[in-house]
Parts: C-alpha cells; sequence; structure tokens
C-alpha cells in the first residue's frame, strides 16, 4: 500500500478541530513565547536561557500536546477506529504528529524572535532543532499511547517536562555528584552543545557527534512508539 498524503491530511484536520476544542491543551502553546518576551524584555541573551525556552517548548509542545492529542483519541476510542482503518502505520503516525511539529517550529521561531535569538549558523541549529522535535513527537506519542485519558497523560508527561526543560542545569552538580554526567547524553544537552559550538564558528563536522547521538533518541523513542501502536492495534 502506497503512502497517502490526503489520509495523512484528513488526520492533521480532524487534530486541528479538536485541538482549537480542547482550551486546557491548546493554551500551553503561548506559554514559551511569554517566557520568551520576558527574557527578552529583561535584555537576558545567554545561550543557556535561550534553550531553556527552546528545550521547554519541545517539551511542551512537542511532547506535551502530542501525549495529549493521542490520549484524548483513546478517551474518546476514536483512535480504535483509526487502527482498523485503511490508512497505514506509517500514513497515522505521521498524521497525528503533523500538528505538533507545525506549531513546535512555529513557537521557536516566534520565540527565538522575541529572545532576538539569531545563531551563526541557522542551517546547523534548524537541522539540530527538527531532528529533536521528531524525538520528542515520538515521546510524546508513546506516553500517549499509554495513557487512558487526557489527565493521565498530563501527569505521565511531568517528569519528562522537568528532565528536558531544565535538565540543562544537571550539568552544573555533575562534578559534584559524577552519577548525573550520563545526564550530558540527553538530547536537551546535546541541543545546546550544538548551540555552543555553532556560537564558536564550529562547521557541520564538528557538531555530527552531537547530532548522531539525537538521532540514536530519535530512532529508539520511534522503534519504542511503532512497537507499542502496533500491539494496541491487536489488543
Amino acid at each position: 500500500m502506497t503512502f497517502s498524503w490526503r489520509r495523512v491530511n484528513a488526520i492533521l484536520i480532524k487534530d486541528y478541530k479538536d485541538f482549537s476544542r480542547n482550551l486546557a491543551v491548546s493554551c500551553v502553546i503561548f506559554l514559551p513565547p511569554i517566557l520568551a518576551a520576558f527574557y527578552g524584555r529583561m535584555g537576558v541573551d545567554s545561550i543557556e536561557t535561550h534553550y531553556m525556552v527552546f528545550n521547554l517548548v519541545l517539551v511542551m509542545v512537542a511532547a506535551f500536546v502530542q501525549c495529549c492529542l493521542i490520549a484524548e483519541e483513546k478517551e474518546k476510542n476514536t483512535l480504535r477506529g483509526l487502527m482498523l482503518s485503511p490508512a497505514t502505520t506509517a500514513e497515522i503516525l505521521c498524521g497525528k504528529s503533523l500538528l505538533s511539529f507545525l506549531f513546535t517550529i512555529f513557537v521557536i521561531a516566534l520565540s527565538a524572535f522575541l529572545l532576538d535569538y539569531s545563531p551563526k549558523n541557522i542551517g546547523i541549529v534548524a537541522v539540530a532543532i527538527i531532528l529533536s522535535s521528531l524525538f520528542y513527537l515520538g515521546l510524546g506519542t508513546l506516553l500517549g499511547l499509554y495513557a487512558k485519558s487526557v489527565m493521565e497523560a498530563s501527569v505521565l508527561i511531568l517528569p519528562f517536562m522537568l528532565v528536558f526543560s531544565f535538565g540543562t542545569f544537571i550539568n552544573a552538580l555533575a562534578e559534584k555528584y559524577p552519577i548525573l554526567k550520563a545526564a550530558e547524553y540527553l538530547p536537551n544537552v546535546q541541543l545546546l552543545e550544538i548551540a555552543k559550538n555553532v556560537e564558536n564558528k564550529a562547521g557541520f563536522t564538528d557538531i555530527l557527534l552531537n547530532l548522531v547521538i539525537i538521532v540514536i533518541w530519535t530512532i529508539v523513542i520511534s522503534a519504542l512508539t511503532v512497537v507499542v501502536f502496533r500491539k494496541r492495534m491487536v489488543d
């Protein structure tokens, strides 16, 4: 069966309608730009602060919104019908992720504008952010498949919001607690490292390892998501 963008677009339109009706979820996309505007007006221009906001966007929009959209489908018992439709697994997962992805990129771009952040190599930063977005979309989808309701999804995502939005500060504690050095391999920390290297005029080859680590995270979470999704299809 060939991949059908018509089916993907139909799922996207349905998700947009559901998202616009759920104010508890849709209001989340306004929080990072408000924080970015606050830091921008305060004149805070450190790279760590910028990427704290960007990582907050990734976890709150890409992961949280995605998690809630999937959980809402389960709560309404409409996900089962979607699974049994002619749409393939790739079409369903792509369609269910597209809205969150578009909102994520838009909110990051808006936050960067409000922070007056202009990377020295926008191409490298864009690739890193897109790859990171795919990881967080996979994380949100996976957690949404386990959640039974939107309320439960909100609770499940909380620990991940803490780790992936503010986890970069763990590096400051790594010297005192060596076990925390494992946090250096988190995708949000890798994104920050890429941004720092870019500001130091690093090229693509200099940040290749960081990108590979993010890609590995994305592949692992995507594989887990597909396995769990297909298991739900035959439950």
